[in-house]
């Protein structure tokens, strides 16, 4: 039972009688007489089961951006029903505007919307909807809460998409130009033309120079149909907030926009996420759509509280073929977890693949390093350029092993690793 703001106000018109006849028989008379009202008022509420909702499914929506999720309410029976309903999420879906007043006649039907605006990602649920429905006296009301599933998949937000038509065009550029006179690893046969003075001599055709007067060459061109691993991190180290955002959501986003842009390149994208172990894997044939499939596959992704196994992830790597690829490690350049476990399993990656590890750099130590105004800030100052020194060291250990590092803030990592990738297209380096 819940009961108005009507009753109380009917308990202080008592105050009337008892002015009048000042008795004790008097306040109890007159409390007994709401008592009655109210039980009487509650005993005449429709019941809410009379109400029946149903919900229309809400689908999916990238993190940040807003939805809404509409409750079908109608009545079963032949009385009129006022009611007050409540449709309650979990606090991370964001919903607002989600408590709705009805006047339903028998066989009535009205739609109720919430607005949803998720916080987090994976799936949001709903989690009761609150139906109290009023007597004709307004006094008491019958309240029931049932389960009405609901449920909101929330994808990374992808915010990075801005930059990719600058990106597309540079793609464009680079396929356009005329054809890179590479030979090696990473390109592909394109033409024959004349020989002009520059080229270099080995890319000279000797056959077909044969049948012609003049002197040909081979003209190569970027390779494409190639691979791009993307390795996500998610253990502890991703738990890390830079600028209140994880470190796992931002290493998400630069993912994305390198997944879009090599799909637009013709290659192919795998994608393997874990920590101790593998918490995900997908195998693209290059799609255009593979940036949604690689959100599908993020959204139910959170950090581990434990230490990143990377012969594991290494494992799941090889595992999707030997052919050569870029093989891109996205993990937090953590000089004491990437050089306990990741050197070891460095020189097998090496061997067959590109390796890139790129890394969410936080500005507020180079900040820290800058500000030396007083004691204790050249004491953060000092503290803070320790721990750029051992990034620096790890960073140079790794490329030592190989592997070209990419390390930068969460805002520019996304774009510095496409023009990283970019820049190894260019150079037929893939």
């Amino acid at each position: 039972m819940a009961i108005s703001g009507r009753v109380p106000l009917l308990l202080l018109l008592g105050l009337v009688p008892v002015v009048l006849r000042p008795a004790l028989g008097t306040t109890w008379l007159w409390v007994l007489a709401v008592a009655l009202l109210v039980l009487l008022d509650w005993l005449l509420a429709p019941a809410p089961a009379k109400v029946v909702l149903e919900r229309a499914p809400v689908g999916t929506v990238r993190m940040g951006h807003p939805t809404w999720t509409a409750l079908v309410a109608t009545v079963a029976g032949s009385r009129p029903v006022r009611a007050s309903l409540r449709d309650a999420w979990q606090p991370t879906a964001g919903a607002t505007g989600n408590r709705h007043r009805v006047r339903l006649a028998p066989g009535g039907r009205e739609v109720l919307r919430t607005d949803l605006l998720p916080r987090r990602r994976g799936d949001l649920r709903a989690t009761g909807v609150t139906v109290r429905t009023r007597g004709p006296l307004g006094l008491a009301s019958r309240q029931q809460t049932r389960q009405v599933e609901g449920r909101v998949r929330s994808l990374p937000p992808f915010e990075s998409r801005k930059h990719l038509p600058s990106r597309l065009a540079r793609l464009r550029d680079l396929d356009g130009r005329a054809a890179i006179r590479v030979r090696g690893q990473g390109t592909e046969f394109d033409s024959l033309r004349e020989y002009v003075r520059g080229d270099d001599v080995r890319s000279i055709d000797w056959r077909a120079s044969a049948r012609n007067r003049n002197v040909v060459v081979r003209t190569w061109q970027p390779e494409r149909d190639r691979r791009v691993v993307l390795v996500l991190d998610t253990s502890r180290t991703s738990a890390g907030r830079v600028e209140d955002v994880p470190r796992l959501d931002s290493a998400m986003d630069a993912a994305l926009l390198l997944a879009a842009l090599a799909a637009r390149a013709g290659d192919r994208i795998d994608f393997v996420a874990g920590d101790r172990r593998v918490r995900s894997r997908l195998r693209s044939a290059g799609a255009r759509d593979v940036s949604a499939t690689l959100q599908e596959a993020m959204a139910d992704l959170e950090p581990v509280i434990a230490e990143a196994d990377w012969a594991s992830l290494a494992g799941a790597v090889a595992g999707f073929g030997r052919q050569r690829a870029l093989v891109v490690l996205l993990t937090p350049l953590e000089p004491s977890a990437v050089e306990e476990g990741l050197p070891p399993v460095l020189p097998a990656l090496t061997r067959h693949h590109r390796v890139v590890l790129a890394s969410v750099k936080d500005p507020a130590l180079e900040q820290l390093a800058a500000t030396r105004g007083t004691v204790d800030e050249v004491y953060d100052a000092a503290a803070a350029e320790q721990v750029l020194g051992r990034r620096r060291r790890t960073a140079e250990l790794l490329r030592a092993l190989g592997v070209d590092v990419v390390d930068a803030d969460a805002e520019r990592l996304p774009p510095a690793l496409a023009d990283h990738y970019l820049g190894l297209k260019a150079r037929g380096l893939l």
